[in-house]
C-alpha cells in the first residue's frame, strides 16, 4: 500500500527545507560581510603608510641636522705633476682600522630617530716605490697632500690630525681631486726625493657621527677593518660582507680583510683613474622592525581574524538556535577593524608590545562581553575569549618573527582550519534541528 503523506509531514519537510535555505542565505550574507569589512582595513593600511611616511620625513630632517650616512676612505697621498693637471695617487701599502659604534635612540615629538657616534683608531704605512713609467723629476713633491674622504662634514666631532712620517698635520675641508671622493679633508705634507722608495708610517684617530649607514672604501694594498658595537641589529651591506662577524643580544663585531688580489687597482694610481663608490662596504644601523611595519603586517591577517570570528559566531548561532543579525556581525567586524586603529595610535606613544597587549585585550573583552549579552551564557563568552586570545597571541608571534614568519603562519593556519573542521563535523547543515551538540557551547 502506498503511504500518503500527511499535511504535518509535508509542513515539516517544507520547514526543514526553508530553514536549510535560510542558513545558506545567512552563510552567503556572512561571507559578503567579511569581504566588505576588508575595505576599512585597506583604509587603515593607507593611514599606516601615511604615518610611516611622516615618520620617515621627520627622521630625515633630524638626521640631516645631526649628520647623514657616512662613507670613509683613505688616507691617500695626492702628488701633482709640474706644469700639468695630471697627478698620481699613492695608497697605503698596509692599513688597519679599528672602530667602535655607539647607537643612540632619540625622540622628536612621538617619533624615534636612530643615530650613531663612532670612534676609529687607524695606522698603517705608505711604500713610495713608483713604477718606471713615472718620471719622478716631473712630480711636485713639495705640493703633496694627504687626504681622507668623508661624506658629511657635520659628522666631525673633533679636529682630525694625522701623524705622517713623524710629523702631525691637522686636516682641513677640501680635496685636491674628486677622483676618489667629492668631499673630504686634506693637509699639505712634507715629501722629498729622499722619501721615494721608503716606507712611511702614519696613524690617526677619527671621531665622527652619522645616521643610518657607515661605509668604507678599501683604499690600501692590504687592509683590515674591525667594527664593534652594543647595537644588536646591524645589517652588513655594500660590495663585501665581513669575513668574520658575531651578532647577539649584547651587540655585534665584524671584520673585513682585503689584499692586493681583491682590488681592481694598485697602490699607485695615475692617469686620473676614478675610483667608484660601488667598492664601498660596511654596516647599516637599523631599527629591528619599526612599529609601522609591524602594524602593517598585522593588517595583512585581518581576513583571518574577521573570517574566523564570524565563522565562530555563525556556528554558535546554529548550535544554540539563537540567530545573530547581520547588523550584529557588522558591529563585531568593526570592533575587529578598530583594533588596528588602536594599535597604530597607541604604539606611537608607548612600546609596540604594550600597545598590542592593550589593543588586543580591549578587543577580546569587548567581543566576549557582546557574545555574553547575546547568547546569555558565560560558557559561550569564555569560548570567544579563549579563541580570540589564542588568535591575537598567534598573530603576535607571527609579527615578531622575520625569517620564519611564512612557515609558522602557514602551519598555524592549517591547524586553525583543521580545528574548525573538527568542531563543525557534527553539524547537520541540511537539518539543523538534529544537531546534537547544542549544549556543548
Amino acid at each position: 500500500m502506498e503511504t500518503i503523506p500527511t499535511n504535518e509531514s509535508i509542513n515539516n519537510s517544507v520547514n526543514k527545507t526553508s530553514l536549510s535555505n535560510k542558513i545558506l542565505v545567512k552563510g552567503i550574507i556572512t561571507g559578503i560581510l567579511i569581504i566588505l569589512l576588508l575595505i576599512p582595513t585597506f583604509l587603515i593600511s593607507d593611514l599606516v603608510t601615511e604615518r610611516q611616511e611622516r615618520n620617515k620625513k621627520v627622521v630625515t630632517e633630524a638626521s640631516n641636522n645631526w649628520a647623514t650616512s657616512q662613507t670613509l676612505s683613505g688616507p691617500y697621498i695626492f702628488i701633482p705633476y709640474k706644469n700639468s693637471n695630471r697627478y698620481i695617487l699613492v695608497l697605503p701599502e698596509n692599513l688597519e682600522m679599528n672602530g667602535e659604534i655607539i647607537a643612540e635612540n632619540r625622540k622628536r615629538s612621538i617619533y624615534k630617530i636612530l643615530l650613531y657616534k663612532s670612534s676609529f683608531k687607524s695606522n698603517g704605512n705608505f711604500m713610495f716605490k713608483l713604477s718606471n713609467d713615472i718620471d719622478t723629476s716631473l712630480l711636485q713633491l713639495a705640493n703633496a697632500k694627504i687626504c681622507i674622504g668623508l661624506s658629511d662634514f657635520k659628522g666631525i666631532e673633533e679636529k682630525i690630525s694625522i701623524t705622517f712620517n713623524g710629523e702631525t698635520y691637522e686636516l682641513s675641508p677640501g680635496l685636491p681631486t674628486s677622483a676618489v671622493n667629492n668631499t673630504g679633508l686634506s693637509a699639505p705634507v712634507h715629501l722629498s726625493e729622499s722619501d721615494l722608495g721608503k716606507t712611511i708610517a702614519f696613524n690617526f684617530i677619527l671621531k665622527i657621527k652619522g645616521s643610518g649607514v657607515l661605509h668604507f672604501l678599501p683604499l690600501s694594498g692590504n687592509s683590515t677593518y674591525t667594527l664593534s658595537s652594543s647595537w644588536s641589529s646591524p645589517s652588513f651591506d655594500g660590495n663585501t660582507l665581513p669575513g668574520e662577524n658575531n651578532v647577539n643580544k649584547k651587540g655585534f663585531s665584524a671584520k673585513w680583510v682585503f689584499n692586493k688580489a681583491n682590488l681592481p687597482f694598485t697602490t699607485i694610481i695615475q692617469n686620473e683613474k676614478t675610483i667608484k663608490d660601488d667598492l664601498a662596504f660596511g654596516v647599516s644601523i637599523l631599527q629591528p622592525v619599526d612599529d609601522y611595519a609591524k602594524t602593517d603586517r598585522c593588517i595583512k591577517y585581518a581576513i583571518l581574524f574577521i573570517g574566523l570570528t564570524f565563522s565562530l559566531f555563525f556556528i554558535v548561532e546554529i548550535m544554540q538556535k539563537k540567530p545573530v543579525h547581520p547588523i550584529q556581525y557588522i558591529l563585531v567586524g568593526l570592533a575587529l577593524v578598530i583594533f588596528y586603529s588602536l594599535l597604530l595610535s597607541i604604539s606611537e606613544y608607548i612600546h609596540f608590545d604594550y600597545a598590542y597587549l592593550i589593543a588586543s585585550a580591549a578587543t577580546v573583552l569587548l567581543i566576549s562581553w557582546y557574545s555574553k549579552s547575546h547568547f546569555k551564557k558565560w560558557k559561550t563568552a569564555s569560548l570567544f575569549f579563549i579563541v580570540l586570545s589564542a588568535l591575537y597571541g598567534f598573530n603576535y608571534v607571527l609579527i615578531s618573527l622575520e625569517d620564519s614568519a611564512l612557515l609558522i603562519g602557514s602551519i598555524g593556519l592549517f591547524i586553525v582550519l583543521a580545528t574548525v573542521m573538527y568542531a563543525s563535523r557534527k553539524i547537520n547543515w541540511y537539518n539543523p534541528t538534529l544537531n546534537s551538540s547544542t549544549e556543548m557551547i
